[in-house]
């Protein structure tokens, strides 16, 4: 996946929106005011950053060991909850797709309620 075509993915996801945390790099995508992904555009270091739960983040570092590791810029309590994606072409679009998909899903579930059930389309 290109930088613009996993961009497109993430902000295709209810509330999410770019911002700019950190400076120009990384791109990040939010919802609720919440990360859930950062994506690192430059050829030389194209790699993508997103959180997960424990046990699927072991899954895909053990899926893709040489691709996939702990979150590189997180504090070592935190490694456990991100993954670093190195895109480079190994790790399937389809993949990189449900990563995305668990990385929002993660993220939505931290969230208040109502704006939990206002994601979803409900009534508060």
């Amino acid at each position: 996946m290109t930088s613009e075509e996993i961009l497109n993915y993430c902000l295709s996801k209810l509330g999410a929106y770019i911002d700019f945390p950190f400076g120009d790099i990384p791109i990040c995508v939010k919802v609720g005011k919440r990360l859930f992904a950062q994506l690192y555009p430059k050829p030389a270091d194209f790699k993508l950053t997103l959180n997960c739960d424990r046990v699927v983040g072991e899954l895909y570092r053990n899926l893709y060991p040489d691709d996939v590791t702990r979150g590189y810029h997180c504090p070592p309590v935190m490694q456990p909850y991100f993954n670093t994606i190195r895109l480079n072409g190994i790790v399937p679009d389809n993949e990189l797709k449900k990563m995305i998909d668990h990385s929002y899903a993660t993220v939505v579930k931290k969230l208040p309620k109502q704006l939990q059930h206002q994601l979803k389309g409900e009534c508060s």
